[in-house]
């Protein structure tokens, strides 16, 4: 019996959260008294996984340039059955949801999503996961012979280990029909998903015209911009960015929202985020009573000032 990781890269690199989930593994692995092996497929700095106390690291060259959710589920339902691996760890993006299910249909395994600790009990398998919009959490059994545990970002302590790791590339030829790209593709930007620090926009910007003030602060920050709902409804900017209960979930270490209100629907998708910062005119706005700091004030005078002021410190 083994533990499985996959760590997923997106454009030949490790995404946001490889260590992350490579260090929950590393603690599974010994709270399960087993070792673990992590793969990636066409990443082109896997050995930065190297220290974090996997026995074997496998890096699959597939022809597929992007992310296919068929395609890579084949090849890990392969890898995990060579291995004879009973639990497979996988993240929470968009992408690794997708190929969740998949893969647990393959290997006929139970699947479990936003995990957010080690298992409380081995026997049997049971974690604990955040639901309802991270407004609480369950304990959740898993009772299959082959289980796949989806952990949330941000949930364990990244911690590197001194070990003799080794380090394998294969070749993976796969009869899936490679057809579906990456749900989280990007143009050089930080995607939301992997994003440590998010800005967002809501109508309090007056219009897409000035949408610049949101960016110049997220190129600052290195950041990923979101929106609102009503925001990409009235097409000021593409759905990819919307966020909340109906659009992305977010967990970042910092969630920066100007101009929005905080309905509720809004509050539910972000507020799993560590620090929460509001910029609005109105004082009443309920966004303010899930905040961790807050900002009285028009985003037209804040933001450039704001921006002015982490330009200067960089």
């Amino acid at each position: 019996m083994s533990i499985l990781l996959f760590a997923e890269s997106q454009q030949g690199k490790l995404k946001k959260g490889s260590t992350e989930l490579s260090s929950y593994g590393f603690a599974l692995a010994k709270q399960q008294n087993t070792t673990f092996t992590i793969v990636t497929i066409n990443c082109e700095d896997a050995d930065q996984l190297a220290n974090y106390g996997a026995s074997k690291l496998i890096n699959l060259k597939m022809e597929t340039k992007h992310f296919e959710a068929h395609a890579y589920a084949t090849a890990l339902a392969e890898i995990a059955t060579k291995e004879d691996a009973k639990i497979i760890l996988i993240g929470s993006s968009a992408d690794a949801k997708y190929m969740g299910g998949i893969l647990a249909g393959k290997l006929q395994a139970g699947y479990v999503t936003n995990v957010v600790g080690l298992p409380t009990s081995n026997d049997p398998l049971t974690v604990k996961r955040s639901v309802f919009s991270n407004k609480a959490f369950a304990n959740t059994t898993l009772a299959g012979a082959i289980n796949i545990i989806g952990l949330s970002n941000n949930v364990h302590e990244e911690i590197s280990q001194d070990s003799s790791t080794t380090v394998e590339q294969q070749d993976v030829q796969t009869t899936a029909k490679c057809t579906q790209a990456s749900l989280e593709q990007s143009e050089g930007k930080a995607t939301i998903a992997d994003a440590d620090v998010v800005v967002s926009g809501g109508r309090g910007l007056k219009g897409p015209e000035n949408w610049g003030l949101i960016e110049d602060l997220a190129d600052v920050l290195g950041a990923a911009t979101a929106c609102s709902k009503p925001v990409s409804d009235m097409g000021w900017r593409p759905h990819s960015e919307h966020v909340g209960q109906t659009g992305k979930p977010v967990a970042t270490n910092l969630y920066i929202a100007v101009g929005i209100s905080g309905a509720i629907q809004h509050l539910a998708g972000v507020n799993a985020s560590k620090i929460k910062v509001v910029i609005n005119t109105d004082p009443e706005a309920p966004f303010f009573k899930a905040a961790d700091y807050g900002i009285v004030g028009d985003a037209f005078e804040v933001l450039p000032k704001l921006t002015e002021k982490l330009k200067a410190r960089a």
